[in-house]
C-alpha cells in the first residue's frame, strides 16, 4: 500500500531500501523557495540501526503489510510500555526504543493499532490526533486572542507543545500526532 511521504506518522512501518523500517520521528520542512520535504528518522527492524532520510513530499512510500490488532495502552514500566488486546485481553509490551516518538502521545486507555510482524509486535499506529492535559505552562493571559504568539506547555506525558497564550494548566488540548502541534482546546 503506497502513500505520500507527508502522510507518514511516528510508529508506522514502511518498506525502504527493500527492508522494514519503523518511522521514529518526522519533520515537515519547507525551506524558502525550495520544494517541501519530509525529514524522517527511521529504525531498521532487522538490524536495529537508526538512519535519517529525506523524502520529497511527492515521494510514494510503501507501507509494510503487517498484522494489525487494536490494543489499549495500559501503563509504562521502566522503558517498557504495556498494551492489551481489546478482544482477547492478551498483553504485550514494546520498548521505548521500538516506539520512538510515539511514547510522547501514549495516554492511559488510548486505543491504537499495534502491528505484528511474524508474531512479534514491531510498531504502533497512532491516531491522527490525541487529547492531552496541560500540566505545566505560564499563566494564561486574560483577554488573549489567537495570534501567532505562543508559549511552551508541558503535557501529561512530558511532551512540550507550543500553545496560544490563553491556554492554562489543567486544560485539555488536541494535538496533531504527526507534527506534535496544538490544534484546539477540548471541552
Amino acid at each position: 500500500m503506497a502513500f505520500s511521504a507527508t502522510q507518514m506518522r511516528p510508529g508506522m512501518v514502511i518498506i525502504h531500501d527493500k527492508d522494514l523500517h519503523s518511522v521514529f520521528s518526522i519533520t515537515h520542512r519547507t525551506p524558502g523557495n525550495l520544494r517541501a520535504f519530509v525529514q524522517a528518522k527511521l529504525r531498521n527492524l532487522r538490524t536495529g540501526a537508526m538512519m535519517e532520510h529525506r523524502f520529497r513530499s511527492e515521494d510514494k512510500i510503501e507501507r509494510a503489510v503487517l498484522d494489525e490488532t487494536e490494543m489499549e495502552y495500559l501503563y509504562q514500566d521502566g522503558s517498557d510500555y504495556h498494551f492489551m488486546n481489546t478482544e482477547t485481553y492478551d498483553q504485550v509490551h514494546l520498548s521505548a526504543e521500538t516506539l520512538g516518538d510515539a511514547v510522547n502521545y501514549l495516554t492511559p486507555n488510548l486505543h491504537i493499532q499495534v502491528a505484528f510482524h511474524e508474531g512479534r509486535p514491531v510498531s504502533v499506529d497512532l491516531p491522527a490526533t490525541v487529547d492531552m492535559e496541560v500540566i505545566e505552562t505560564e499563566p494564561s493571559l486574560k483577554g488573549a486572542t489567537v495570534s501567532n504568539v505562543t508559549k511552551p506547555a508541558k503535557m501529561e506525558t512530558g511532551l512540550v507543545v507550543q500553545v496560544p497564550p490563553f491556554i492554562g494548566n489543567g486544560e485539555k488540548i488536541r494535538i496533531d500526532t504527526a507534527e506534535g502541534k496544538y490544534l484546539e482546546r477540548v471541552k
